[in-house]
């Protein structure tokens, strides 16, 4: 039988000589993951070296921003929106209290004011704050609609000498229909109230025309700044205190009680 030795000889040599080379394969691997980086690399712009460190919404991400204008200016005037932190706490203050302006972090402060025409929406917009804190605002609103004393209801003759049904627990059911919550939490009644609180002068929005701000629904947009905030503070202060700053702030000066 042949000896089996110049054949191990031989793959012993192999092996030694590829574990020779394997710190050069090594480097050559982490060469190519540095070259191959899936990391986002931080943009710089030359007149603003330190623009990456500004919060998003306090400038446009340069990515998102096109080398070129491609539409023409608006005709009318140009529409200034508020840059100014002093101003939007002071709105947090008349709005949610003392140290209104702690309750929200500086980020979400000036996303739940921020519509999606603004910037178009590259800085993020306040549609799912609003989506959430319409929810909150409709609950409450009905929950004061079937606790309210509503207009009894003319009683129909019937032919039988049949009465209907009555109860207290029932006495407010009335208020329950689309009708009239949708009337108690209408946007020309809503708009006031953001107006109050000064929501006018910080809501960063985009009209259609700026000579015009009333047929650009600014009332719309109010409402909807309106319901940003409480959908904010629901999720970063929690329920009990979205609903009181709901009722207290929104809905008793509406008329709505408790």
């Amino acid at each position: 039988m042949a000896s089996k030795k110049p054949l191990r000889t031989l793959i012993t040599t192999a092996s030694s000589s590829l574990r020779a080379q394997q710190p050069a394969c090594r480097a050559f691997s982490e060469t190519s993951a540095c070259s191959f980086s899936t990391s986002t690399p931080k943009l710089v712009s030359e007149n603003d070296p330190e623009g990456y460190e500004r919060p998003r919404w306090q400038q446009t991400p340069a990515r998102m921003v096109a080398p070129f204008r491609t539409r023409p200016l608006p005709r009318g005037p140009v529409f200034k929106v508020n840059e100014d932190p002093r101003r939007l706490d002071e709105m947090y203050i008349r709005m949610l209290g003392p140290k209104g302006d702690k309750v929200l972090s500086d980020e979400v402060k000036w996303l739940a004011v921020t519509h999606k025409s603004f910037d178009h929406g590259r800085r993020g917009h306040n549609d799912r704050l609003a989506f959430l804190g319409r929810r909150i605002v409709s609950l409450q609103a009905s929950l004061a609609l079937l606790n309210s004393p509503q207009a009894a209801p003319i009683p129909e003759v019937d032919q039988y000498g049949r009465k209907p049904y009555k109860h207290p627990a029932l006495d407010g059911l009335a208020g329950l229909t689309h009708e009239a919550k949708d009337s108690e939490l209408n946007i020309a009644r809503l708009a006031p109230i953001a107006q109050r609180y000064g929501l006018d002068k910080v809501t960063r929005w985009k009209p259609a025309r700026t000579d015009n701000l009333q047929s650009s629904g600014i009332d719309a947009v109010l409402s909807t700044s309106l319901y940003a905030i409480v959908g904010a503070v629901a999720l970063e202060r929690g329920g009990e205190v979205a609903n009181r700053i709901c009722r207290d702030k929104i809905l008793a000066p509406l008329g709505l009680t408790f």
